[in-house]
Parts: structure tokens; sequence; C-alpha cells
């Protein structure tokens, strides 16, 4: 059954591996090479906490507009934890998301706190709406009571949540953040929003677009918003959606303004802290192409693996990035960490 599944991984290529961990399957999580959000992977077993650990978790967030806005998560605090792994979701996620999970497994194996953070509005609060550089609600975590007795501080972040994490890393900052990891992460804005917005990219554009859109409608619920709710339920691209909903909320003169100031692209080489970037070479929502370019005048202290085998936030089990520990993703990212302390 392994080599089957193999053989279909080599078919669809990131396709499959991006697709696979939000399809139901059949076989018990123990006989997949694939993370499964539901089940402890086999390095996992054993853990202290994990999920079941989680305690809702809120703070707040002063903005310029609006005062003080409500964001929440989940945290996983392992008695005498010295240590916090911040993770940061992609666009159109949440806390929730499947493939914030190992995340959590991870730091439980290595004796971490975890918190998984909602950007404002992702649950469906309906406070506000966030943007791809509004490090405001990282900063606001991490200054949080509940953040406060951890010596080390950490932040993952997958998709846009990289990118995010990315920013954050070229700014000033807790002294207590030893490093940063982006996985999948678009760097240009621009490039990024122009292969979502392909014809072929419709399934995963229609799919990030609902959860969005949803989002908003909760927004207007309680308060006013830029565009009518009418006119957003009609956005079928993401340089349509940052034209209705970004541009006028922050203030940006056009979506063209916001991708060149938003982007971390030009920040790669002002990065103050270590950080780390995996990306997919066949990840078919932030192709490599786009990616590739702003790596040119990246710092020192960035760190790039890319992975042959893999998706969009969606890999093989086994990862290896050259690093101690068990293959597995998180694991070896959670390891080049803890060299980073």
């Amino acid at each position: 059954m392994s080599a089957r599944l193999d053989a279909i991984a080599s078919l669809f290529g990131g396709h499959y591996w991006t697709v696979r961990p939000f399809v139901p399957f059949p076989l018990a999580a123990s006989r997949s090479r694939v993370w499964h959000a539901t089940s402890a992977p086999a390095w996992a077993r054993g853990a202290p906490g994990g999920l079941a650990t989680a305690q809702p978790w809120s703070g707040y967030v002063k903005d310029a507009q609006l005062g003080r806005v409500l964001i929440t998560g989940q945290l996983h605090a392992p008695i005498g934890a010295e240590s916090l792994l911040l993770t940061v979701h992609g666009l159109g996620g949440n806390s929730e998301s499947p493939y914030l999970a190992a995340s959590v497994w991870a730091a439980a194996r290595s004796g971490w706190a975890c918190l998984r953070l909602n950007m404002r509005g992702a649950e469906g609060s309906g406070e506000d709406f966030y943007h791809a550089a509004l490090t405001a609600d990282l900063h606001a975590a991490l200054a949080s009571p509940e953040a406060a007795r951890f010596s080390n501080i950490y932040v993952l972040g997958y998709s846009l949540g990289g990118h995010l994490a990315l920013c954050f890393a070229a700014e000033a900052h807790d002294a207590r953040v030893r490093a940063v990891a982006a996985v999948c992460a678009p760097l240009d804005l621009s490039r990024s929003a122009a292969a979502i917005d392909r014809p072929m990219s419709l399934p995963y554009r229609h799919h990030v677009l609902q959860r969005l859109k949803q989002s908003y409608a909760a927004v207007a619920r309680r308060q006013p918003v830029p565009t009518a709710v009418e006119r957003v339920q009609r956005v079928r691209s993401l340089r349509e959606w940052d034209a209705c909903t970004v541009v006028p909320r922050y203030g940006f003169q056009s979506t063209a303004d916001y991708h060149a100031r938003a982007s971390v692209a030009g920040r790669l080489s002002a990065l103050r802290v270590p950080a780390l970037l995996v990306n997919a070479t066949h990840d078919p929502m932030v192709p490599a192409h786009t990616v590739r370019p702003a790596l040119t005048h990246a710092a020192p202290n960035l760190d790039v693996r890319w992975l042959n085998k893999g998706g969009h936030v969606g890999f093989p089990s086994d990862v290896d990035l050259g690093e101690s520990g068990p293959r597995a993703l998180e694991m070896q990212i959670l390891s080049w960490f803890s060299k980073r302390a």
C-alpha cells in the first residue's frame, strides 16, 4: 500500500501533497506516510500533552482605527516549558487548520509550549481582517501575560503566515525571539497573486476566497466595512479581494502599492534573527518561480531549503532537512531552532 501511495504522489506531484491532508482516507494514520491532524504520527507517540492540553487564549492588539481588537488562539503549555513556539496560519486559515496540528505534537515532544494564533478575525469573530504584513497581532501575542514566562520564543508560519513570520523577523521585537521559520511562504505578493489568479489555480483560489468572504461577512455584521458585502461576495481573484478589502481598510493607494509595500521580498536583507525558509519545488499555490527572484538579495542568516517531494504546506511524514531527530518536517524545524537558542 505504501508503494501505491508513492506512485500516486509521483503522478500528481505538488497537487497530491497539497490536497491530501484535507481529504479523508480509509487507511489508519499509522499506515499512512502523510500527517493526519486527528492522530499522532509515529514520531509523536508518547509525547507529553499534545492536542488534548489546548486552552483557549485571547489577547488584545491596539489598532489606530478600531481601538482594541480581540485576537484569540489555542495555547498548549506543558508544566516547566521554557520555550514557546508561536504558529501562524495561512490566508483563509485559522488555528484549527490541519497543517498546524503537527507543530503542536512537535512542540510537545520537545517539551515546548505552543500557541496557535488566530490572526484577527480569522476564526470568524468579526473583530477585523488582516493583511500580509500585519505583524501587530504577533507582537501583541508575545507581549501577553501568558507569554511572559518563556525565555525562548520561536515563530513558525505556514503559507502567508510564513510571510508574516519573515516580516516579523525584519522588525525590532522582543529579545527573547531566537529565530523564525516559514513553510511554503510567498515572498513577492504581486507574483504570488498573479500565480494563484491563473485559471489552473481556480480550485485553490475558490477555497481561499470562500474562507476570506466568510470572515469579511462576520466583520460586516459587527461594524462598518470599506466595501459592501454584496460586492465582496462577487470577488473572483486575489487581486480583486485586495482591492476591495485590504487596500481601503489599511490606507494603501492601490493593490500595486499594497503588494510593493507589504511584500517581505524587499526586507530579506534586513532580517534581525536567523530565519529558515522551507518551500516545495512543486508547490501549486506558491510556485517556485514566484519565490526564487526574491532570494537573490537575502541576508546570510536566511537558510533556504527546497523539497522536491511535497505541495503547499503538505509533505510526507519522513521529511529530512539534515537536522538531528525524527525525520518529520516540524521536528526537523524545531531541531534547527534549537541550534539558534
